[in-house]
């Protein structure tokens, strides 16, 4: 019976673009000075992650 080798792949080949966790803390940072830049007016935040997404995926 022949042996298998399986190769494990490492976090870093796993993640070859962005994942998801570093992906949210990008767009928390954009939603982030989005918010400062408006002096942290309350009633934007859902307005700043989504416009902050959309220039994340851009």
């Amino acid at each position: 019976m022949a042996a298998t080798i399986r190769k494990t792949s490492t976090p870093d080949e796993e993640c070859s673009t962005i994942c998801l966790p570093d992906r949210d803390a990008k767009i928390a940072e954009l939603a982030y000075y989005k918010a400062e830049s408006r002096g942290f007016a309350p009633g934007y935040e859902l307005e700043d992650w989504i416009e902050a997404e959309q220039e994340f995926l851009l």
